[in-house]
């Protein structure tokens, strides 16, 4: 990505990181129409509620293995392809005892979180059961996500996209044998995700270990670099503590949002997931700059950052005025997939129109701080997401819906966006950032 025209190579890098982050958000959407439409309302609720914990257990780690990307990158764009494989080694070093360690934390205290956040008592048990089964499969979920990362720091993000697409396949068949032919119910789900997404893991390692260069695993063969992973944790772990800071705000969200019963949760559930696939290419054209940025600092090439940034922003605009006139046309239809229950179709389209109608602002906030990420300087995005998650959206959300009702938790959400956005750019002017780079 050191040559050649900007926004060409970030398109192209990023068209292969959407289309394989659009499978994976399918599958999660499948999930969803199968369990509102053949399980019940309750049961997207209990889905619902659960992803937020999720998020909360792999937010950490997964700025962190972003961070090894960035090492990946840098080292990768100034031709030292063997720091590049001991950082690849770390990094799966790594992913395996965090993987057992959320596992442990996650099973024993589902029961107590969604306690904590308020979770109706007629949605806690099928939620608990989910969220058990899920957290008993991390370790496949962890080793996708670091083959992933390896080859997106190479400039590869097409071979994810393959085994990507297998995995969403595989669940989706999975999903329709385990709950509409064995009746598992939303055990059946959970199995499913564990099962497609630990097959995918096995036969990317399996694929890459007969034909790649530089990704190959051995079990027995890992050896870890302390100070590479010194230089991944730097760079990741700002990002980590933003993501947990993300997921912290997300579950505060659920805790205002349970407040108002079963109807708004399992509308929030789904329209939660259907913003998710909206503001994707938004956040794949992001990580695609950060690479870019990444790769073009490492080989010496500033000058090529500024352009990628602005031809991103182009992209990436386009798109989001795009997805909107979509969600603002056919929201009704959009959340009539999931359930045929009238009142959480309504609540639903609400989230949609007001969220939908700030796609723009997301995307622009996601670029400049893909910038940033792929310079090193990702202390700075975190302090912003800390400021306009937890100053300005989750009070908003709380203040309005106190007034409005539900409708105002939905405002808060692009109050949080153009607060983060105006405090990014803000730093990015100051060209700071430059001075972050790990090579040299």
């Amino acid at each position: 990505m050191t040559s050649g025209k900007e926004g060409k190579l970030i398109l192209r890098f990023a068209l292969p990181m959407l289309l394989g982050n659009v499978f994976h958000q399918l599958y999660n959407i499948v999930d969803s129409v199968i369990v509102g439409n053949y399980i019940g309302k309750e049961a997207l609720a209990a889905v619902g509620a659960s992803f937020p914990v999720i998020f909360v257990f792999f937010s950490l780690v997964l700025g962190i293995t972003s961070g090894s990307t960035v090492v990946i990158s840098q080292y990768f764009g100034a031709g030292e392809n063997d720091k590049v494989k001991r950082t690849i080694d770390t990094l799966f070093i790594f992913l395996f005892f965090a993987s057992i360690a959320v596992s442990i934390l996650g099973i024993i205290f589902s029961r107590e979180i969604f306690l904590l956040l308020r979770l109706p008592q007629e949605v806690i048990p099928m939620a608990e059961q989910y969220l058990k089964i899920f957290f008993g499969g991390v370790i496949a979920f962890f080793g996708f996500m670091g083959i992933s990362a390896s080859l997106r720091g190479l400039g590869d993000s097409m071979t994810p996209l393959y085994f990507l697409i297998i995995s969403t396949v595989f669940n989706i068949g999975f999903d329709l044998l385990f709950v509409l032919v064995f009746e598992w119910g939303i055990a059946g789900v959970a199995y499913a995700s564990i099962v497609a997404q630990g097959g995918a893991f096995l036969t990317a390692v399996i694929y890459l270990n007969r034909t790649h260069q530089i990704v190959r695993l051995s079990l027995f063969n890992l050896k870890f670099d302390r100070s590479l992973f010194r230089k991944s944790l730097r760079i990741g772990l700002p990002t980590g503590v933003q993501q947990t800071v993300i997921a912290a705000g997300m579950m505060a969200l659920v805790w205002i949002v349970n407040d108002f019963g079963t109807n708004v949760i399992a509308a929030y559930s789904v329209a939660a997931r259907i913003n998710s696939l909206a503001t994707l290419p938004a956040m794949n054209f992001a990580s695609a700059l950060a690479t870019f940025v990444g790769q073009n600092l490492g080989a010496k090439r500033e000058y090529r950052v500024r352009t990628g940034f602005i031809a991103t922003l182009k992209m990436s605009s386009l798109v989001s005025i795009t997805v909107t006139m979509v969600v603002l046309v056919f929201g009704d239809f959009i959340m009539s997939l999931f359930t045929n229950d009238p009142q959480v179709i309504e609540i639903g389209r609400e989230y949609l129109t007001i969220v939908g109608s700030f796609y723009l602002l997301f995307s622009a906030m996601f670029s400049t701080s893909g910038v940033l990420r792929g310079a090193g300087a990702t202390l700075v995005p975190m302090i912003t997401t800390i400021f306009s998650l937890w100053v300005f959206r989750i009070p908003g959300a709380y203040l309005l819906s106190q007034r409005y009702g539900e409708i105002g938790i939905w405002w808060a959400i692009p109050i949080g966006w153009f607060m983060g956005l105006v405090m990014s750019y803000a730093y990015y002017l100051t060209g700071r950032w430059k001075n972050k780079v790990v090579v040299g």
